[in-house]
């Protein structure tokens, strides 16, 4: 059996769509998915900024450490990882290529990877917060921070208008391939049918943009319709919305214990 007709196999619409929901709309079990949204914002805001005022290696590697710590509890989606290690991989390998043919200079190397491991950390913090925020606590929690309403509510849509354009995308893939020739002959480890494969799902994008500008603009009107640029700039109307945002004793622990081991990271 050809390895990598298995592989191709196991990697299908299906299975990105699933792995894509559980990202997009996080977790509700883990610690993190139960703190305070705003909490997780200044949690990220800080492990976000931290890693680009330090250049000392033994201080990068420990608060990378310390981020990969929140991100196992968070129990992120490994789909999200593997693409994660595999760009960073990707990238160390580009780094090595370009100092080879720089003249071998290993110190522009060590300083590209100073970046990348500076990347990695803030992109774990992404991972491990992002998906544990529901789309509405994650909406709410920017307009109790002050951000336009619409700017919020673009968010939350975004979020929630996912499942639909993943369905209709599978949609548009199986009439492309029902209506499309598949190649005779696979090739090689199978590369014209994996070819064919991503010929279509590009070509699958053109009608999938068409379709969702139809459907943004639908949504746009229906919204008008009901008032929804006057209950956004309606202070009672926000007070209400988020009256259910509490900030606890746990969320506070979580904080000062998040921010007391940076500053031993940073003197120790």
């Amino acid at each position: 059996m050809n390895p990598f007709k298995g592989m191709l196999d196991k990697i299908n619409v299906e299975s990105v769509e699933l792995e894509l929901m559980r990202t997009a709309y996080g977790s509700t079990t883990t610690l993190l998915s139960k703190l305070d949204p705003r909490i997780l914002m200044v949690w990220y805001l800080i492990f976000a900024f931290a890693p680009w005022f330090f250049f000392d290696s033994a201080k990068l590697l420990s608060i990378f450490a310390f981020v990969t710590v929140i991100t196992a509890i968070s129990k992120a989606n490994k789909l999200v990882l593997f693409l994660l290690c595999l760009g960073i991989i990707g990238q160390m390998a580009c780094y090595a290529i370009v100092a080879y043919f720089l003249g071998g200079n290993m110190a522009a190397l060590a300083a590209l990877l100073t970046l990348t491991l500076k990347l990695a950390t803030i992109s774990l913090a992404s991972i491990a917060v992002f998906s544990n925020i529901d789309p509405e606590r994650f909406s709410d929690a920017l307009l109790s921070f002050g951000a336009p309403a619409q700017l919020a509510f673009s968010i939350s849509y975004g979020y929630r208008v996912i499942p639909v354009m993943v369905e209709e995308y599978k949609d548009i893939m199986l009439s492309f391939r029902l209506r499309g020739h598949a190649p005779s002959k696979k090739g090689f480890l199978s590369w014209r049918y994996a070819y064919y494969l991503l010929k279509i799902a590009v070509l699958a994008f053109y009608p999938l943009i068409l379709n969702t500008a139809k459907r943004i603009r639908t949504t746009i009107e229906a919204l008008e319709t009901k008032g929804f640029s006057y209950a956004m700039n309606n202070n009672d109307v926000k007070r209400l919305k988020l009256s259910y945002l509490k900030i606890k004793a746990a969320d506070i622990i979580f904080l000062l214990v998040s921010i007391l081991i940076l500053i031993a990271i940073i003197l120790i």
